[in-house]
């Protein structure tokens, strides 16, 4: 990776006014120096997405985070639309496609049930990381380094249950050490999130 500051954050909400988790993470995240946030539906309300300026942002940075919540079981569907896009053959693979080699990639992600559903024995019946397996797979087949998702599982309860502040200091510190290239990627690969790595440095 260069030496730059570069932590590019695509933020994806179809519904933000309404937003308790994620219209916060977003403002928390543009505290941090050394970040560049980018709100897609706001830039992009009709879907129409400016693949050169999206290529050109990726160019221009070393990290690269999918922020959103999870709707059924994946991301919003403008994060999809930009994937489909913006990371082409000869881009972002295939021959030629060499762009992101070296990149990191992470989701900073939110989802309504709590942890102990997402199990085998619970009733979303998989691990949020096997849920995101093909966001994983489109970071290894473009060269990029992964970690698993930084999560807040039980968003509907987390205001009430004060929950919220702590984790907003938790993903402003793991940005700050993305930032900073003080990130562990050589991480368990068993392990479903990211959230240990901010626990272990504290």
């Amino acid at each position: 990776m260069s030496d730059k500051p570069s932590v590019l954050v695509l933020f994806a909400h179809p519904s933000v006014h309404r937003s308790e988790i994620n219209a916060k993470m977003l403002r928390a995240t543009r505290q941090v120096e050394g970040v560049t946030t980018v709100d897609l539906y706001h830039e992009y309300p009709d879907m129409r997405i400016d693949v050169d300026r999206e290529q050109k942002r990726l160019l221009d940075h070393d990290v690269l985070v999918f922020m959103f919540p999870v709707y059924w079981y994946s991301t919003p569907s403008i994060l999809k639309e930009w994937q489909d896009l913006v990371l082409e053959h000869g881009f972002a693979y295939g021959e030629g496609g060499t762009a992101l080699q070296g990149k990191g990639f992470v989701c900073a992600a939110s989802a309504g049930g709590p942890q102990h559903a997402y199990r085998e024995q619970g009733y979303n019946h998989f691990t949020i990381r096997e849920l995101f397996r093909p966001l994983e797979q489109t970071a290894l087949l473009t060269g990029m380094r992964y970690l698993p998702p930084f999560m807040l599982f039980g968003a509907r309860t987390a205001v009430d249950e004060d929950r919220l502040p702590s984790h907003l200091e938790g993903w402003q510190q793991m940005l700050r050490q993305l930032v900073a290239k003080e990130i562990d990627w050589d991480h368990d690969e068993a392990t479903h999130t990211s959230n240990h790595l901010v626990e272990a440095a504290s």
